[in-house]
């Protein structure tokens, strides 16, 4: 998570990518962008913007010597000395050409950036930006031509959002330089974060909070819905979160006594989470700390709905883990043939 109030763009510049897979070329710019103050005025926020709202960050990864990183290498150059500039942004767009092994990656334009004063935590550190703009949009321009108005249909970047982009700043800690990124076309999940960036996620809190909370998504997804339904899906996750606003500091134990009634239920979580572990390539804490800003995120993306075939739904509240089982009891009726939910309540808001 960054702040932008302070930053500014130093340099940047424009060049075009191909694809090597359709035979396109690399089209590449000799000069810096000349920016007048509207033009700088709207870029600036366009490109930092995505990255004002990420709780997670990566580190560069090389399967031998993190040195031999291509983009932690150019990042590390530029971060020296800036009067390469244009040759060092010439080699990024090659390394990113290279990495366009199939007919799906998208031709566009990359933009080369430096910045200054961007606010990390307490820190004012500069950045190395690389984004690729892969959307265009059309918009009408209107002229004026013997004493009327016209309008012709032009195509052009929109200003909404950046398609892919990284921020490379200049700290570190013992995992390497910090990195932000984002990828709103996801055509490829393996294109811009592993092939090009070659980064990974730190090991961390805030990636420990994350991969226990997918982990408790995944389960209650592929075992608990199938098996016990979904208000036994959704009050597993409610007391999820609730543990975790509950506890500063995760201990997995803790947590399977807490939110499991039965020990069956811990058997097959633990059953799963082994598979969890082996599927992501990761391995998870037996403690950890809560990162209370990934843990707001991830919150936002629980879905507690219990969608019924007869076209109504009942929301469960994810801060009240304990209302569904105190207030909802589910049965089958005989003489319907049918499932039914029962629903306690004093009076209707």
């Amino acid at each position: 998570m960054i702040k932008r109030t302070k930053a500014s763009l130093s340099k940047a510049i424009l060049h075009k990518v191909g694809n090597k897979f359709n035979s396109t070329k690399n089209a590449f710019s000799e000069q810096e962008l000349d920016f007048d103050e509207i033009s700088y005025d709207l870029m600036l926020p366009y490109l930092l913007r995505p990255f004002g709202s990420l709780v997670e960050s990566y580190r560069f990864n090389h399967h031998s010597n993190i040195n031999l990183n291509e983009i932690n290498s150019y990042a590390a150059q530029l971060f020296a000395d800036e009067s390469n500039f244009v040759e060092v942004s010439k080699h990024i767009v090659t390394h990113l050409f290279e990495q366009s092994n199939s007919a799906q990656i998208k031709t566009g334009d990359v933009v080369v950036c430096l910045f200054n004063d961007i606010q990390y935590e307490d820190l004012f550190v500069n950045a190395v930006g690389i984004f690729k703009i892969e959307t265009r949009a059309e918009f009408f321009q209107t002229y004026l031509e013997n004493n009327s108005y016209d309008i012709i249909t032009q195509k052009g970047i929109p200003t909404k959002k950046v398609d892919k982009g990284c921020l490379i700043l200049n700290t570190s800690d013992t995992e390497g330089n910090i990195i932000l990124s984002v990828d709103n076309n996801s055509y490829d999940t393996q294109y811009w974060i592993k092939h090009f960036l070659n980064i990974k996620y730190p090991d961390d809190h805030n990636q420990h909070t994350k991969n226990y909370i997918e982990l408790c998504k995944d389960f209650s997804e592929d075992i608990l819905k199938p098996s016990f339904g979904l208000q036994q899906k959704s009050t597993f996750l409610a007391k999820t979160i609730d543990f975790f606003k509950e506890n500063e500091v995760i201990n997995v134990e803790n947590f399977k006594d807490d939110v499991f009634d039965d020990d069956t239920y811990k058997d097959l979580f633990d059953d799963y989470k082994k598979g969890f572990e082996t599927d992501h390539a990761l391995v998870i804490r037996n403690q950890f700390d809560v990162s209370e800003s990934v843990l707001k995120k991830e919150k936002q993306k629980i879905k507690t709905e219990i969608k019924l075939d007869t076209n109504i739904q009942i929301k469960l509240d994810v801060d009240a883990p304990d209302a569904s089982a105190e207030y909802l009891e589910r049965g089958y009726d005989e003489a319907r043939k049918m499932h039914y939910y029962k629903v306690f309540f004093n009076e209707e808001g």
